[in-house]
């Protein structure tokens, strides 16, 4: 059966977005959110020539090497995981870099940020809570941390993406899951009909046929999981391991909590935001929500993204303005002239 988690929505500096009191239809849509997307798949072979050839991307990766003491980029050039601790620190510093364009070069003056999933932590060097040398630490030794986490539990546990699937079907699904005692925990709901599930890989093929049966389309699973209740011990292990090491600073612009769309307004709510990642699902509704309740009606997409930015509820609630690596045949000329 579900593990959701049914902590309060009340957080320490997060004020939940769901009933936040903000009206969207009287409140001006006039300010620019700048939002740090989850992390894709991200190969050496797509972003590689970018983190040689942009300049902010050159000054970024001179940070993360310093920070860590070897170069991010020859490891992440022999990586063969797309989502080993190289490639993570390799998306953090194109997430990063972008964001310098965004504002450097486009003149973009955001006034909320948001960081879903892995965005939380390009999100948290933005706003200042850890400067980025720290963030880099970070994400590599909460990177070790997963590791050995999902080394001795939960090693038949995926998450698997999919869309076309209204809520009324999927609760369908989920009762037959019920129904029999297997085990599931929601990890996710991106959109409408886009939800993020994480089972036990026995049970994959299962979901999979539910999904098409109703319609639905399954897009793909990651493992390791993210974002379950039943990772609880996980949230206490970096929290002990990791988390102790840092201390967080008070965010310079609020940032909205991508698990209900609460407003987080000072280092607690950071702190608290960050490691309920680990067993809370993503609520990007929720985000939307609350972004424009404070007005947003543009929002900045800085990363390589390929989901967040193309989602109907982002595209019909905001203008959406992406700074991502530049189209392959771009990327192919600068190649020729470098």
């Amino acid at each position: 059966m579900t593990t959701s988690d049914s902590r309060s929505d009340s957080r320490s500096g997060s004020d939940s977005g769901f009933n936040s009191g903000f009206d969207s239809e009287q409140t001006p849509s006039t300010e620019t959110a700048i939002v740090f997307p989850g992390m894709g798949p991200s190969s050496f072979a797509e972003v590689g020539k970018f983190l040689l050839l942009d300049p902010y991307a050159r000054r970024r990766l001179a940070e993360a090497d310093e920070a860590l003491g070897y170069s991010v980029f020859d490891r992440f050039r022999t990586s063969e995981d797309d989502y080993s601790v190289y490639s993570q620190i390799a998306f953090l510093v194109n997430s990063m870099a972008m964001a310098d364009r965004a504002v450097d070069a486009l003149g973009i003056s955001p006034t909320v940020c948001a960081g879903p999933s892995f965005g939380q932590k390009a999100a948290s060097a933005f706003v200042g809570s850890l400067p980025f040398a720290d963030v880099v630490r970070l994400t590599a030794e909460l990177a070790r941390c997963e590791e050995e986490y999902f080394a001795d539990a939960y090693q038949d546990v995926v998450t698997h993406c999919f869309v076309r699937t209204p809520q009324d079907r999927l609760d369908e699904i989920l009762a037959g899951f019920d129904d029999r005692g297997a085990w599931y925990d929601i990890s996710g709901r991106l959109d409408a009909a886009f939800h993020m599930v994480s089972v036990q890989e026995k049970e994959l093929d299962g979901l999979k046929a539910g999904i098409s049966a109703v319609g639905g389309y399954s897009m793909y699973s990651m493992r390791p999981p993210v974002h379950a209740a039943a990772f609880s011990a996980l949230r206490r292990k970096a929290e002990e391991e990791v988390f102790a090491a840092y201390e967080l600073a008070d965010p310079t612009l609020p940032v909205v909590n991508d698990q209900d769309g609460g407003v987080v307004r000072d280092a607690a709510g950071m702190r608290t935001m960050m490691l309920d990642t680990f067993d809370r699902p993503v609520h990007w509704p929720g985000v939307v929500e609350s972004l424009k309740g404070l007005g947003v009606g543009t929002v900045c997409v800085t990363g390589p993204d390929n989901l967040f930015h193309r989602l109907d509820l982002t595209k019909d609630s905001f203008e959406v303005v992406t700074v991502g690596l530049p189209k392959k045949r771009s990327r192919e000329r600068e190649k020729r002239v470098a």
